[in-house]
């Protein structure tokens, strides 16, 4: 089934519904031209953890898997697919034309013919999509997208950041816009775009990777999950058993961040210590150059915070004094849980940004 989906800023699903109110409404000839633009378009940026083994059709996992693209004239649609994983699992994607509000939708089908931007002035628009939910929730594939032609983009950006960590990273339990917290499928307040990872690298005029999935840990992982971060930190699809590994050579990031210990919690030490630094170990193996930054958990309470700070001060001078002097430890200021679940809440995501980016401007100079 091709499903046409048109927004309205308010979310709205309607036909012939101007996008943004903010726009005066374009006059609109009765066939307006377009043409449709493959994913293998020169002009398309991707950025995130992508399997390009079908240019025609890229498909991605990660919460933050990003696709950008300027176009020509008043209107474009965006053409997704979606694995519609278990018979019922639709994801949620964050549209995002020049500098307008964010809008969260979410995918009805396989098959979704998406209108992104419509009743625009005519001219060159800046449209972005950013996959909200993560990779346990599918993957999408990107076919392409119809309208009356793209130019060449913006250049990226010439920093890069990569974000591992958990639910907290992902967005989960951060938006409450379109359903209130224990409602609805447990997906449903996801927001990658709007998380701190992505609000922070924007701040910093950096590009940006998550590497994330609810409920992992470094050592011991929630709810049953039978993987941990180190098992699944090469893959692009981070649930167990997942096939198809990623290419490190393709992302070289500028500063990597680590948001784990929220599910290893505090009672085993030890335990604690040997995967961490394990785990950095790895990184370092793949990313020679970078400034890795470990952080505390922006949801743990008091005791579990108190154990992280004396673990990552710890870990780091041990790094430091085997002679690594690019690893670093990062306290929030606060927890913040006005979020579901004790989560974030997507404006406390902001303030979670604001405290990194601040910091990441003041350790490295940006």
């Amino acid at each position: 089934m091709n499903v046409s989906i048109v927004f309205a800023a308010c979310l709205t699903v309607a036909c012939g519904v101007s996008l943004f109110g903010a726009y005066p409404a374009a006059a609109k000839d009765s066939a307006p031209q377009s043409e449709s633009v493959a994913a293998d378009n020169k002009n398309i940026q991707y950025m995130g953890r992508i399997d390009f083994s079908d240019p025609k059709k890229p498909r991605f996992w990660a919460a933050g898997c990003t696709v950008r693209a300027k176009f020509r004239g008043t209107y474009c649609d965006a053409i997704v697919n979606d694995q519609v994983l278990w018979g019922n699992s639709h994801n949620y994607i964050e549209i995002v034309v020049d500098d307008g509000k964010p809008i969260r939708v979410q995918t009805t089908g396989p098959v979704n013919t998406i209108r992104v931007a419509e009743g625009l002035p005519e001219g060159t628009h800046t449209v972005t999509l950013c996959k909200d939910t993560e990779s346990g929730i599918g993957y999408l594939d990107f076919l392409g997208f119809r309208c009356a032609g793209l130019v060449r983009p913006d250049r990226q950006p010439r920093r890069k950041m990569e974000f591992i960590g958990d639910s907290i990273t992902c967005g989960t339990g951060s938006d409450t816009s379109v359903k209130p917290c224990g409602e609805g499928q447990w997906y449903d307040q996801h927001n990658a775009y709007m998380s701190y990872g992505p609000a922070a690298a924007r701040a910093l005029d950096a590009q940006w990777h998550l590497t994330s999935s609810s409920g992992i840990g470094v050592h011991h992982s929630c709810c049953d999950m039978k993987v941990t971060m180190p098992d699944v930190f090469g893959r692009m699809d981070l649930s167990a058993n997942a096939p198809g590994e990623w290419d490190f050579a393709r992302y070289q990031p500028d500063v990597v961040t680590i948001c784990l210990g929220q599910n290893d919690g505090a009672g085993d030490p030890e335990a604690f210590h040997a995967a961490y630094i394990a785990f950095i170990h790895q990184i370092r193996g793949r990313y020679p150059r970078a400034q890795i930054v470990c952080l505390t958990s922006p949801m743990a309470d008091a005791a579990l915070t108190s154990f992280m700070k004396d673990s990552l001060t710890t870990i780091v001078e041990q790094m430091q004094q085997a002679g690594d002097k690019k690893i670093h430890a990062y306290f929030f200021s606060r927890s913040y849980n006005d979020g579901c679940g004790g989560h974030p809440s997507m404006a406390q995501h902001q303030l979670i940004a604001a405290e990194l980016a601040a910091y990441c401007k003041a350790t490295f100079g940006w």
